[in-house]
């Protein structure tokens, strides 16, 4: 099969390799689509983010229709379109033609979703399910959330507003991304623009000059600070990025803020199949019943690393202006 392949000098090239096939508890998978995150960039980039590859593809998410099933697996069968929030669990990344994974994180296609649009859902719908259930918000409690209109952002504040949590004030850059909040029900009167505004005088304004009780910080470094002194004393900040600074670090000690740090690699790592199909039902039901809807999607190109390049550096630039960015496999 075709898969962009991963170097140890963090270039990356179109290569043919071995076609993975399913072990008996696995199913495998003909990928259609395989969405973009900024883990994969950063990959290319850091040694500390690069130890989390298990394969020297990248890419942790995708959808597609089964090729093939484990001689053990009864949930699937061949035909069956899926999509699946693969991480390190599966034989490969998803940058490629086919990849092999558990059939207990897999995910039957709701019949409103398109391929396209599923492989934009596992790693933003996930991560943010897990903020909203780790935080443990009161529908009254104040919830300020840094960047947004990214991809996780937009998808956890869609959660947020369909368990009826109103008191959130968020940040944006640009016209794009404040439109995007908007078409998700986000006012004007939540949404501070960092570029033109004080964040930290501006957020104070919109929350009755009161620290907030829950800060989410998608952005980190220089913002982390500022959303740090937003927090109230003993509040609760959920740290979506691993960009914490000495300072907001300082700043949040003094407080005695508990910090969630979110990541869905900590239960790849221990196996914990129920925390992906568990997130993906819950997502699945809210995407059929139509109360969430699905990331806008970006499709940058074929497999191709053209394709990779081009994504990669929207992501790094925090140019993705609300829209998940997805590959076509084939």
């Amino acid at each position: 099969m075709r898969a962009v392949v991963l170097h140890q000098n963090g270039e990356f090239y179109l290569e043919e390799v071995n076609t993975p096939q399913p072990e008996s508890d696995q199913v495998q998978v003909k990928i259609s689509a395989a969405g973009f995150n900024p883990i994969d960039y950063q990959m290319t980039e850091n040694a500390m983010e690069r130890k989390l590859l298990h394969s020297p593809i990248l890419g942790r998410e995708f959808s597609g229709v089964v090729s093939a099933v484990g001689s053990n697996v009864t949930d699937f069968k061949i035909g069956d379109s899926v999509f699946c929030g693969s991480g390190s669990m599966g034989s490969n990344g998803t940058y490629a033609e086919y990849i092999c994974v558990p059939a207990a994180i897999v995910m039957h296609l709701p019949a409103n979703i398109s391929l396209y649009q599923a492989a934009a859902i596992p790693s933003v719908g996930l991560t943010a399910l897990q903020i909203v259930n780790r935080m443990k918000a009161n529908v009254n409690d104040s919830i300020f959330v840094t960047g947004a209109a990214g991809g996780v952002g937009n998808t956890l504040l869609k959660l947020l507003l369909v368990k009826s949590y109103q008191h959130l004030v968020v940040t944006a850059g640009n016209e794009s991304s404040i439109t995007a909040l908007h078409n998700i029900g986000i006012k004007d009167s939540q949404i501070i623009n960092y570029k033109k505004d004080d964040v930290y005088e501006a957020a104070l304004m919109l929350n009755n000059n009161e620290r907030f009780d829950f800060v989410v910080d998608l952005v980190g470094n220089e913002i982390a600070v500022v959303a740090a002194k937003l927090l109230k004393t003993n509040g609760i900040f959920a740290d979506v990025t691993n960009f914490l600074t000495p300072d907001s670090r300082e700043v949040l000690f003094n407080k005695g803020a508990t910090i969630l740090n979110i990541s869905n690699y900590a239960y790849g790592l221990e196996k914990k199949y129920d925390y992906y199909k568990n997130g993906l039902e819950e997502l699945a039901s809210l995407l059929k019943q139509e109360l969430i809807t699905p990331p806008e999607i970006e499709i940058m190109g074929n497999l191709e690393t053209d394709s990779v390049l081009k994504a990669h550096a929207i992501l790094r630039e925090n140019k993705t202006n609300g829209k998940k960015l997805i590959m076509q496999i084939q």
